[in-house]
């Protein structure tokens, strides 16, 4: 076999990190092996080494890829006047906390996501760093003038992960529609 080029190396470690990201989201670091993610990448366990030293440094490049575009830009609605902020953050709300957000665990939000793994990692980890700039950043999002977003953001953030945790249940949906009518209040 020949050597890979520059290019497909560059597009191998995104694969890597790409899959990553979905599958740390889904199945949590400890839940998913290094053979498991480089045979969803589409590539054999002995390439691993050669994009990364270890697993925790994909760990943190995988963490800021989840980040990626969350939270960027400003407030929804900033711009737009308070009704339209409103009503955009109203229709963010009624997204994040959606059933079908619940269900998308692999593509949904990495503060939800990720949020066991990264307290269950090192303390001075760059996947804790780069977790508690997105939490910052989704808090931002969802301040208003009165209040820096962080209530609306725990409550968002923790009624998801307690929905995901009783899917199947009556509860699941109780959970998600009790904080969306407290969030958009």
């Amino acid at each position: 076999m020949g050597r890979v080029s520059k290019e497909q190396a560059q597009e191998n470690r995104r694969r890597i990190v790409e899959t990553a990201s979905r599958l740390f989201r889904e199945q949590g670091t400890a839940g998913v092996s290094v053979a498991d993610l480089m045979k969803a990448a589409g590539l054999t366990h002995g390439g691993f080494y050669k994009h990364f030293d270890s697993k925790e440094a994909l760990v943190d490049e995988a963490t800021a890829r989840a980040f990626d575009g969350v939270g960027t830009g400003d407030r929804p609605g900033a711009d737009t006047g308070e009704d339209a902020a409103k009503d955009a953050r109203r229709a963010f709300v009624e997204d994040y906390l959606s059933p079908e957000h619940r269900d998308d665990m692999a593509g949904g939000c990495p503060t939800a996501g990720l949020a066991t793994d990264i307290a269950r990692g090192a303390t001075g980890s760059a996947a804790r760093h780069t977790y508690a700039e997105g939490v910052r950043e989704f808090a931002r999002r969802m301040a208003d003038d009165d209040d820096d977003g962080l209530v609306r953001l725990s409550t968002m953030v923790g009624a998801l992960i307690l929905a995901r945790a009783v899917n199947g249940d009556p509860l699941s949906d109780a959970l998600l529609a009790a904080a969306r009518a407290e969030v958009s209040a």
